[in-house]
């Protein structure tokens, strides 16, 4: 289990990397949400995995009983959470918003903007 969850890390890293150096949108949103699970799961293995107690002090005594689960990096992983879903988020209106102007798919196409005749906004 110790040697599992890096192994883990390392692909969902590579995996996301990889989707995010495609070319089409919807890669890059899976790579994203790739890169943001690898990032959680890593801050989950860097606070180590323990089973027992709680690293709550217990009255009349000075510290924690061993052995205890580090608290600071299981609150970093929902921030960590809570960011990654509101970036995950704005990427996907970003880029639907794209889309929608652009009519394309590709990110090669994107090149192409300066050519636009239209308005980006069609209220204007």
């Amino acid at each position: 289990m110790e040697i599992l969850l890096p192994v883990m890390v390392g692909i969902l890293f590579g995996a996301g990397l990889y989707l995010i150096l495609h070319r089409h949108f919807f890669k890059l949103i899976l790579g994203l949400m790739f890169f943001s699970l690898a990032t959680n799961l890593f801050i989950f293995v860097v606070g180590q995995l323990t089973r027992g107690g709680t690293a709550i002090i217990e009255e009349g005594s000075e510290e924690a009983v061993e052995p205890f689960s580090d608290p600071v990096p299981q609150s970093l992983l929902l921030t960590a959470i809570v960011i990654g879903f509101g970036i995950l988020a704005f990427a996907i209106v970003l880029i639907r918003r794209v889309y929608q102007v652009l009519h394309t798919n590709d990110m090669d196409n994107l090149n192409e903007t300066d050519k636009i005749e239209q308005p980006i906004y069609p209220h204007e």
